[in-house]
């Protein structure tokens, strides 16, 4: 028996099934989906129109939830933005510059060659902050002058080091150039045209907003985020990124050490079912994929709290995907 506390909607019918189609896919994805035992929710948008929402946990749709690492998705469409409005010169900007008095004196040489782009793509060349290295960083007294008085383990550029201080440092450039907190720049910059609501979350000792992880958002917040990506940075007739920004976004710089899937700025890339697609993800299954081609975004956000199930059960959550979602929309 399926569990009492799911709750599904089925908001508009897929034009191409007819009633007992929908029925059938209804019950299928359902089911598949509780099997997922971390699962919380997830949500289907097929051009544009939310065909499939599911609350397993009846955490809300419209719930804020902690997104972890999926804010290294966000916080790039933000440093997009601010290019568009002047506020950075582009990711080629070398990050010291963007960062004013916040650069510490005793920096690690060589510092100066990090760019914008550099930070979006996790390729800075400088120790990683994540992993074993992530409680002495986070438990510092100035998370920006640790993360650029670390050696370098790489050129700026080379392999991709997924590290959250990389994503710290964005948040701290925007900080200091726009003369705003990131929350301020979010709200503004993306909730507004997109009608989301963000939360304030955590800061580092300085009160600069973390940048790369814990960020609240609903799930259907996160759709309107993959939207505004499918949408090439339109919300009507406005556009918030600047031109080429999707595209440049979803180019592969680099490849994770843990998927091997390419990554560029905030974006991971994972074909599924032999059609191109593009995802962001946080520790414990946050995660929001983007299909241009079938015109899909799915939303799916599971328990945050450890221990993570790592790789075995992202590949699941892709698995329900190409096995039960995308046929039925082609």
């Amino acid at each position: 028996m399926l569990k009492n506390s799911v709750v599904f909607a089925l908001l508009l019918v897929v034009p191409l099934l007819c009633h007992a189609d929908v029925d059938d896919w209804q019950t299928t994805v359902e089911k598949e989906a509780i099997t997922l035992e971390r699962l919380h929710t997830l949500i289907v948008v097929h051009q544009g129109r939310e065909v499939l929402a599911l609350d397993i946990q009846n955490r809300g749709l419209d719930t804020p939830v902690n997104i972890k690492s999926l804010s290294k998705t966000v916080l790039a469409a933000l440093v997009g933005i601010g290019i568009k409005k002047g506020v950075f010169e582009g990711t080629d900007q070398p990050v010291v510059e963007t960062l004013g008095d916040r650069v510490p004196a005793r920096a690690t040489k060589g510092v100066e060659r990090i760019t914008l782009g550099h930070l979006l793509s996790l390729q800075a060349g400088l120790q990683r902050t994540s992993g074993r290295y992530y409680g002495p960083w986070v438990n510092s007294d100035n998370w920006v002058h640790h993360v650029l008085t670390r050696p370098f383990v790489d050129e700026p550029g080379g392999r991709m080091l997924y590290s959250t201080g990389s994503s710290h440092l964005l948040s701290a450039a925007l900080t200091e150039s726009a003369d705003r907190s990131t929350l301020s720049l979010a709200r503004e910059w993306l909730g507004e045209p997109l009608d989301i609501r963000f939360p304030a979350w955590g800061r580092d000792p300085q009160g600069i907003y973390f940048g790369g992880n814990n960020m609240r958002l609903s799930p259907r917040a996160l759709v309107k985020i993959g939207e505004l990506y499918r949408n090439q940075g339109r919300v009507g007739d406005r556009r918030l990124f600047p031109e080429g920004w999707v595209s440049e976004s979803w180019t592969e710089r680099g490849r994770s050490a843990y998927t091997d899937d390419p990554y560029g700025y905030g974006w991971f890339e994972r074909p599924l079912a032999g059609e191109t697609g593009y995802y962001g993800r946080g520790y414990g299954g946050q995660v929001l994929y983007v299909m241009p081609a079938l015109e899909l975004t799915v939303v799916m956000t599971s328990d945050p709290t450890p221990p993570s199930p790592g790789s075995s059960y992202l590949r699941k959550q892709f698995q329900l995907i190409e096995n039960h979602v995308i046929p039925a929309l082609r």
